[in-house]
């Protein structure tokens, strides 16, 4: 895939390409279905399927105590969208003079000049440019100034699962919403995978060591949204290695001085030197809450069985005794 994130480094030569422009925080089953559509409209004309994006969501310029905590970080999302056969992505910079711009010069500057866009695909309820002066009638206006055709996006017909039965559509904020309650495998199936944090592993207390549970403490400067406290099954992808674990998340409430929202990764039957590494946590199902045990014994023998749900719920057989 093609990455710029600058419209400065975009080549004189590029496309002339097929672009829809949005946040594609999460790239979730919808933002697939619209990207598919778009390739196949890119194939079928020989164009540059294109996916223009900004480094931070929008609000945080514009109205910053209404800024959503993102579900995927910018490196995540670009590799969610190479992943999914996007030719090319555009990394907008939302400051100050982007929300300025007028109508007009985002679309003569960016879609034509730099992009050369030959069809632009977007939602009916498309804004961009200045105070959201620029609409879906506006666009279209200047693409046939211009000579680029506009689509819809409500017009592709999506997949079943993009709206479940109880017809809400997918979006970023359904799945926030799933995962701040905990409820990653319903989140996995909106997301199209399961869900992904992604983080370096730090020195930590021991305890889980000296009880028998080594497990990989992430920094707390993570990629991805942290879902609810409690402990999953999950899995770990380590340098192209995927771990069965069992992950908890939050502060542990049995000891003193553990960080808000620290997570923690325990490979099942195995026991590497991760320190230092980046490592994905994958998460696969709630198991339950945080408790705050009220001895050792107790929280080993919950652990215990915490060890045999999750390995249930992995698929993976009981540990030999």
């Amino acid at each position: 895939m093609q990455y710029y994130d600058d419209i400065a480094d975009v080549a004189q030569g590029f496309g002339p390409s097929a672009v829809t422009i949005g946040k594609f925080d999460g790239v979730h089953v919808g933002h697939r279905a619209v990207v598919a559509h778009l390739e196949r409209a890119a194939r079928e004309r020989g164009l540059v399927s294109t996916v223009v994006t900004f480094d931070r969501h929008p609000l945080s310029v514009i109205d910053p105590e209404r800024v959503p905590p993102a579900l995927t970080s910018t490196a995540q999302r670009r590799e969610l969208l190479e992943g999914i056969g996007v030719d090319a992505m555009l990394l907008l910079r939302f400051d100050q003079d982007l929300q300025s711009q007028a109508p007009e010069a985002f679309v003569s500057e960016i879609l034509v000049g730099t992009l050369h866009a030959e069809l632009v695909f977007v939602g009916s309820d498309f804004r961009f440019g200045a105070r959201g002066a620029g609409d879906v009638a506006l666009l279209r206006r200047l693409g046939e100034q211009y000579g680029f055709r506009v689509e819809l996006i409500d017009d592709v017909d999506l997949r079943d699962d993009v709206r479940p039965s109880d017809e809400r559509r997918v979006s970023s904020t359904w799945i926030r919403e799933l995962l701040g309650g905990g409820r990653v495998a319903e989140a996995a199936r909106l997301l199209g995978r399961e869900h992904e944090v992604r983080s370096t592993v730090v020195h930590g207390n021991q305890r889980g060591r000296a009880m028998g549970y080594p497990t990989a403490n992430l920094d707390p400067a993570c990629e991805g949204f942290v879902p609810a406290d409690g402990v999953y099954a999950a899995r770990v992808l380590h340098e192209g290695t995927v771990y069965p674990a069992a992950v908890s998340v939050g502060n542990n409430p049995t000891f003193q001085g553990v960080p808000a929202k620290q997570i923690e990764a325990h490979l099942l039957d195995v026991d590497i030197d991760l320190y230092g590494d980046t490592i994905s946590v994958l998460f696969v199902s709630y198991v339950r809450g945080m408790v705050a045990f009220s001895s050792m014994d107790e929280l080993a023998t919950q652990m215990r069985q915490d060890d045999l749900d999750i390995r249930l719920l992995l698929g993976m057989p009981a540990p030999v005794q």
